[in-house]
């Protein structure tokens, strides 16, 4: 039974390494870009965003309120212990 290679012709391999060379090209582009520092701390930055400020650029109510509320009454809570003891 003859395998693929046997059968291809010289140009037709050499057309199939360059196809398999651009596709890990692309691959390693990919995955350096995805890597990067910069392109991760703009990801997460850009998923923190979006919870707090939808497509349209309007701010999320419904996540600043509860967010805002937690940060006042924890300082609230500390303000209290605070006195409390001193």
């Amino acid at each position: 039974m003859a395998s693929k290679a046997d059968a291809a012709s010289p140009d037709e391999l050499v057309a199939e390494i360059e196809e398999t060379r651009e596709r890990l090209a692309q691959t390693v582009d990919t995955l350096i870009d995805r890597t990067n520092p910069k392109n991760i701390a703009r990801r997460n930055l850009e998923s923190v965003k979006s919870q707090f400020v939808d497509a349209n650029g309007s701010p999320r109510l419904e996540t600043i309120v509860p967010v805002v509320g937690g940060i006042v009454g924890f300082v609230g809570l500390i303000l209290v212990i605070r006195k409390a003891v001193g």
